[in-house]
């Protein structure tokens, strides 16, 4: 559902008030977060004390460490020049499949670049075996689905094969150089074995990021796990709106809602939140509430992480068709350029 479509329902969604206005002090206190480390100021970067306590993702999905690193390296790299679209979109589901920078590290060392060609399934299984035995190999973000439809006894074998089948000519690149929506692109990616609703999505948005699809992100939502917790939590009634169209209010509503409670949200560099922002922030709302408001109920009762500020630096570098690179207080000097980004110096980011 994009905002250009956008309808405001019959019956108004109810909301419980307290979360609801959580839900757009989180979102602006976050921000300025990303934004005072950003500018390179000591901490602390808040007074929130829970803020301080816990980690939080960014507002901004694509501001998240994982997230930087697959636009910048494994997208925009120098080494991606001169490969087919095709290589491009299976380098990003290999990356979010395991989301963990070491792992990819260990697959570009071994093959001098991940590509189609590049992908011989029996010995990056075997050097991801290796590499198991001394590190985790996948992120624990995501839940991934275990069985093992291509028949090894280990996740990472069925998944190396997986990409393999994906990639064959005629099969998932020409459905998504077909694909009209990020629902389209989506829905490629579901029929496959070991996918699943969730990781679809993320995907989806992951591909997104290319230069080869350029669709709205407000487009089509799924909502995670967590999300799903953080809107049964900030509403009351849902008003007949699906968690996908409640998510979509958000995003049509942000500016309204900033506004009425004198809130300077400082965006990322002029981009609005979209769906894919909005519905993690039902899943970090969700998580805040776990410390702010106890007394919600959920499956999910403390926050798993505390907050460790990353000593190493991010280089700060988004899509180049959103038009934000030079907008950055300094530009980073990205692994690969497109027309219209000029290069300049790193720029340390939260994460």
């Amino acid at each position: 559902m994009g905002t250009n479509s956008w309808h405001a329902p019959p019956v108004q969604p109810k909301v419980r008030p307290d979360l609801f206005d959580t839900y757009w002090r989180f979102a602006s206190e976050r921000q300025r977060v990303f934004h005072r480390r950003v500018q390179g100021a000591d901490p602390p970067w808040t007074d929130d004390p829970i803020l301080m306590r816990y980690k939080f993702c960014n507002v901004y999905r694509a501001s998240d460490r994982v997230s930087q690193y697959l636009i910048r390296r494994v997208i925009y790299e120098h080494s991606v020049d001169g490969l087919r679209p095709e290589d491009v979109f299976l380098r990003v589901v290999i990356f979010r499949i395991f989301s963990r920078e070491r792992t990819w590290d260990a697959l570009e060392n071994a093959t001098g670049g991940v590509s189609r060609r590049t992908l011989d399934v029996a010995s990056l299984g075997s050097l991801l075996e290796h590499l198991r035995q001394h590190q985790a190999i996948y992120t624990s973000a995501f839940i991934l689905a275990g069985h093992n439809p291509y028949g090894y006894a280990v996740k990472h074998r069925n998944h190396l094969e997986l990409v393999r089948n994906m990639f064959q000519p005629g099969r998932l690149g020409r459905s998504l150089a077909r694909a009209k929506s990020l629902q389209d692109v989506y829905e490629a990616l579901l029929q496959w074995p070991m996918m699943g609703v969730f990781m679809s999505y993320q995907i989806a948005v992951d591909l997104n990021y290319t230069g080869y699809l350029s669709f709205s992100e407000d487009d089509f939502v799924v909502p995670g796990p967590g999300a799903q917790r953080g809107i049964h939590k900030v509403f009351l009634d849902d008003g007949g709106l699906a968690p996908s169209e409640l998510i979509m209010h958000m995003v049509h509503h942000q500016e309204e809602e900033f506004r009425k409670r004198d809130i300077d949200f400082q965006n990322l560099f002029g981009r609005r939140m979209h769906a894919i922002d909005a519905q993690g922030l039902f899943c970090e709302v969700d998580k805040y509430s776990r410390v702010a408001f106890p007394q919600l109920k959920s499956n999910r009762v403390r926050i798993k992480q505390s907050f460790r500020p990353n000593p190493d630096p991010i280089e700060l570098y988004y899509p180049p068709k959103w038009g934000l690179n030079g907008r950055l207080p300094r530009r980073p000097e990205p692994g690969r350029l497109r027309e219209g980004d000029t290069k300049s110096s790193p720029i340390t980011s939260a994460g």
